[in-house]
């Protein structure tokens, strides 16, 4: 499951109905990922990049903990260079 996948990497995101979807409104077939937590800390077009190509990983390599734990550790990084608050 992509989202519980994600989650695990440090990435949340959560299930969503694809517009035009055709089977039931309870199975989900898409996610829904937010910018607003982001783009307040001062994150731009290379970070959503960034982040798109790490969720790609997660995705293509689901079952690989070590894949979703090097993410993990580089979203950490990259969120100590856009600090929530700024001292």
């Amino acid at each position: 499951d992509a989202e519980n996948a994600l989650g695990e990497a440090g990435i949340t995101v959560n299930k969503n109905t694809v517009p035009r979807e055709t089977r039931s409104p309870f199975v989900t077939s898409g996610i829904r990922v937010g910018t607003p937590a982001l783009t307040t800390r001062g994150m731009g077009t290379a970070e959503m990049k960034t982040i798109a190509n790490w969720m790609a990983d997660v995705i293509f390599n689901i079952s690989d903990s070590a894949v979703k734990e090097k993410i993990k550790k580089e979203i950490k990084e990259l969120c100590l260079q856009f600090p929530i608050y700024k001292k």
